[in-house]
């Protein structure tokens, strides 16, 4: 499987294309100026494989973004909608939104606050219920086409969101919230419409929690969504957009301090990583 990287070689960022042996390619360029010539991907990641494979020695895997924002949709699995009304002090937006042309879309992550496979990610020291959300996620160009697939892991405070609706960005936006996996996978190597989707949750070396989905479960297509971030928005260097999750734990459920979170999904790859608390002040609710 042919995959993108972003790695630090020699305290160099680089980024390369690792080719079916996992062989390490330059790919020539930088993501930014990749996904700003949506006509010519293809041909770039294709020029970097014929090029000589070289060793990367002690390389370390930088989150796959330069300086792209990542934005997510929420409520585009019904199982998300399901968990919101849970949460919510008012349930009735999240059953509409889900129904609507018009999708939700937020700002979840600048590329400087992404973290990557094997970093921590973190809960709010301010919130009592935080789940992670394993999501698809989309490697945008400057057009809204779609260049790749990444792992992505939505980090979500549902005491916060669940409290008001007015504090999503609270509840998705802070240090660690955000998780890519190590690479992307171009979108031509991916049949992205029905790919299954697992988290695991360890807590002492025990498993808490398991789910699964599979993006055939999406209630909007992914083409869809990305033409609804880029409607009013320019990205000339691309941008990340996560298309929701459909794999929500029970009201009982919270992530702790150390736990581990594993996501896969299916020909795309994987992501592990560890709870941390992150951010001052304390929780003054109730869970659930």
């Amino acid at each position: 499987m042919t995959a993108i990287q972003h790695l630090c070689i020699d305290g160099v960022p680089s980024w390369v294309v690792i080719d079916d042996d996992g062989a390490a390619h330059p790919l020539g360029c930088s993501l930014a100026e990749l996904l700003a010539e949506p006509g010519t991907v293809r041909d770039r990641v294709d020029a970097g494989l014929a090029s000589p494979a070289f060793e990367v020695g002690d390389a370390v895997v930088l989150p796959p973004v330069d300086v792209q924002e990542v934005w997510a949709a929420g409520v585009t699995y019904r199982r998300s909608r399901d968990g919101r009304m849970e949460e919510a002090t008012d349930a009735s937006p999240y059953d509409r939104v889900y129904e609507a042309q018009r999708p939700e879309i937020f700002l979840k992550a600048t590329a400087g606050r992404v973290v990557t496979d094997g970093d921590d990610v973190g809960i709010r020291a301010d919130s009592g219920w935080d789940v992670p959300e394993p999501e698809l996620g989309l490697v945008l160009d400057a057009a809204g086409g779609i260049a790749g697939y990444v792992v992505g892991n939505d980090m979500s405070s549902r005491s916060i969101e669940g409290a008001n609706m007015l504090y999503l960005p609270q509840a998705k936006f802070y240090d660690r919230a955000c998780a890519l996996g190590a690479w992307i996978v171009p979108a031509w190597e991916v049949d992205a419409s029905a790919l299954a989707i697992s988290v695991s949750i360890e807590r002492g070396g025990a498993e808490v929690f398991s789910g699964t989905t599979s993006t055939d479960q999406l209630h909007r297509a992914p083409q869809d969504l990305a033409a609804w971030l880029y409607r009013a928005v320019t990205f000339p260097h691309g941008a990340v957009l996560l298309t929701g999750t459909g794999v929500v734990p029970d009201t009982d459920f919270t992530l702790r301090e150390n736990d581990v979170v594993s996501i896969a999904i299916e020909k795309v790859g994987a992501l592990r990583n560890r709870v941390v608390v992150v951010g001052s002040g304390e929780f003054e609710g109730e869970q659930g």
